[in-house]
C-alpha cells in the first residue's frame, strides 16, 4: 500500500507508456514535473490536432461547424478526405446505437484509478467500437501501435467496465492527415489479449508502488543502462549522468521552473504521439 490511508494515483496510457519505457524519466516527468521548453512546432501540431478533436466533438453533438471549417482550409481538407474515406462514421445508418464523443470512464486497478477519454464510441447490443482520431501524417508500425498502453488500455477499461465480451470490442485508429488520403488501422480484441494485458499491467503497476514506497525513502526510480535507445532523445541525459545528448538537451535538462504538463492533463490524451 502507497500509504495507511491510500490515496489513488490517477493514470493514463501516457503515464503507463512513460513507465515502461523508462521508470527515471517517469519520475522527473510526473512526480518531480520537471520539462524542457516546449518546441513550438509541436506546440502548433498539438494545437491544430486539439482543434481537430473539438470538431468532431462539436459535430457528433449536432453544433454548427460551418464556420469552424471556413476560418480554416487545414481543417476543412481534412473533414472532406475524412468524409470521403469513412461516410459510414459521419453519416451512420438509422437505428439504436449509442454513441458519444469524448466518452470518458475509469477503472480502478490496485492502487491506481485507470483514465481514458475515446474520441468516440459505438455500441451497440452485440459489439462495441472505440474510434481515436490523429493527426500526425505517419502511421506507425501497426505492431509497434499494438503495444502501445493507449491501445491496450483503451481496449482493456472497455471490457471490464461493460457487458461487453473481448471478442466484440475493437479500436479503430483514423490517421486523416496520411499522405494521399486518411488511412485507419483497426485492432480486434479477444479474452487472451485480455488477460494478457491484466497480467502485464498488474505487474507494471506493482512495480509502480514499490519504486513509489522507496523512492519516498530516498531512493530514486530505476534507470535505463547505458546504451539505451529510450536515452537518446531523452532530456534528462544529464541528470541520469548519460551525456551523449545533444549540447541542447543538455542544457534544457535541468531547467527547475519548467513544468511537464502533458501528462497530467487529462485533455490531452487524444493526441498523444504514439
Amino acid at each position: 500500500m502507497l500509504s495507511t490511508q491510500t490515496q489513488l494515483l490517477r493514470l493514463s496510457q501516457g503515464q503507463l507508456n512513460l513507465l515502461e519505457r523508462c521508470p527515471r524519466q517517469f519520475q522527473h516527468t510526473y512526480l518531480e514535473q520537471l520539462h524542457s521548453p516546449a518546441d513550438p512546432e509541436h506546440e502548433e501540431r498539438q494545437t491544430l490536432g486539439s482543434r481537430f478533436h473539438l470538431l468532431m466533438q462539436q459535430r457528433e453533438m449536432g453544433l454548427p461547424i460551418d464556420t469552424f471549417l471556413q476560418e480554416d482550409t487545414q481543417l476543412q481538407s481534412w473533414m472532406t478526405a475524412f468524409a470521403n474515406a469513412a461516410p459510414e462514421i459521419l453519416t451512420p445508418a438509422p437505428g439504436s446505437h449509442f454513441r458519444e464523443s469524448e466518452h470518458y470512464r475509469t477503472l480502478q486497478v490496485q492502487d491506481y484509478l485507470l483514465t481514458v477519454i475515446y474520441d468516440l464510441l459505438i455500441a451497440d447490443n452485440q459489439q462495441a467500437q472505440i474510434l481515436d482520431w490523429k493527426t500526425y501524417p505517419k502511421p506507425p508500425n501497426k505492431r509497434k501501435l499494438e503495444q502501445n498502453w493507449q491501445t491496450r488500455l483503451y481496449l482493456y477499461v472497455l471490457a471490464e467496465t461493460s457487458d461487453y465480451l473481448p471478442e466484440n470490442i475493437s479500436m479503430t485508429y483514423w490517421f486523416v492527415q496520411s499522405e494521399g488520403k486518411p488511412q485507419s488501422i483497426k485492432f480486434s480484441y479477444n479474452t487472451l489479449k485480455h488477460q494478457q494485458t491484466a497480467k502485464r499491467l498488474n505487474q507494471l503497476l506493482s512495480q509502480l508502488t514499490h519504486w513509489l514506497e522507496r523512492y519516498y525513502q530516498g531512493v530514486p526510480f530505476p534507470q535505463e543502462p547505458e546504451g539505451s535507445k529510450a536515452c537518446d532523445y531523452c532530456q534528462y541525459t544529464r541528470r541520469c549522468d548519460r551525456l551523449q545528448a545533444s549540447p541542447e538537451q543538455i542544457s534544457t535538462a535541468n531547467s527547475p521552473t519548467a513544468v511537464d504538463t502533458n501528462l497530467l492533463n487529462l485533455a490531452s490524451i487524444q493526441e498523444v504521439m504514439l
